[in-house]
């Protein structure tokens, strides 16, 4: 499943080609993803410009000249791909390789550069919907999302207020999207040995009686933002064992922390597998 780096990157570069363009043609291969298209979509979409292009969590959202909003969402599988407008000119484009079978092109956005962004599903459990602008914060899919790791305001003080009286894992506590906006199961467990915490601590632990963070919960805030921005800068894959992380997926392997004798374990809490070193993870 891609997470919040991957779709922050998605963002980033489909800012490039869409941001100040028309939706010249809208082409729907197919009447549904892992639920109908509107019925209107294609009417509402032909024809407008996209104003800007933001991610929240794990949702690309395009803000239109009409008002609407198109709110996307990757899925297990799902990844855009750019085909220039010039034969045999190839777009400097990170993608899924899987992104290039064409029987799995969904749908195809013709935008006013000649670009075509393609959207590619081999799963199909990715979703487009239209929403009003005015009713971003009211939609069931992003009505409930807590803060967001990226956004200036989020320190440890943000974290404790969500993570007070909450008996949960630490790691159930963090994948929950009211707590974290986009954070997924190998950043948790990433930013969880960065700042030596064990993934099995009962959330509710790092903060006081009075509400304030602990001192972990302070390294926390900063390791979670630290394993995030690098993963964006580096352009993290999902896919697959590899070795950039620290721990995630590397069960049976010496901890690669300095001094730390402690071998990478798995567990599974919540349906999901959760990697840590159990010696220096406290």
């Amino acid at each position: 499943m891609p997470e919040l780096p991957e779709v922050e990157r998605e963002c980033r570069r489909l800012r490039r080609v869409m941001a100040g363009a028309r939706l010249e043609r809208v082409e729907l291969r197919r009447p549904d993803l892992r639920a109908p298209f509107p019925p209107d979509f294609v009417a509402r979409l032909e024809g407008q410009t996209v104003v800007r292009l933001t991610r929240r969590a794990k949702y690309l959202m395009a803000a239109l000249s009409s008002g609407d909003a198109l709110l996307m969402h990757l899925g297990m599988s799902g990844s855009f791909r750019l085909v220039s407008p010039t034969p045999g000119t190839r777009l400097a484009d990170y993608h899924h390789p899987r992104g290039e079978d064409e029987r799995h092109d969904h749908v195809v956005f013709h935008m006013s550069s000649g670009t075509r962004v393609v959207f590619n599903d081999p799963r199909r459990f990715g979703s487009m919907t239209l929403i009003g602008q005015d009713d971003e914060t009211a939609h069931p899919a992003l009505a409930a999302l807590g803060p967001e790791p990226l956004a200036r305001g989020f320190d440890a003080r943000t974290l404790a207020r969500s993570l007070r009286g909450r008996r949960t894992s630490l790691k159930a506590a963090l994948l929950d999207q009211r707590v974290v906006a986009g954070l997924g199961n190998i950043y948790v467990s990433e930013a969880l040995h960065l700042a030596r915490l064990s993934p099995k601590r009962i959330a509710s632990t790092m903060v006081t009686a009075g509400g304030e963070p602990r001192p972990g919960l302070v390294e926390l805030a900063a390791a979670i933002r630290t394993v995030l921005r690098k993963a964006i800068n580096r352009g993290a894959r999902y896919q697959g064992r590899d070795d950039r992380f620290v721990v995630y997926d590397r069960d049976g392997r010496r901890c690669v922390r300095r001094g730390c004798s402690g071998v990478i374990r798995r567990i599974v809490q919540g349906g999901r597998s959760t990697f840590y070193c159990p010696v220096c993870q406290r």
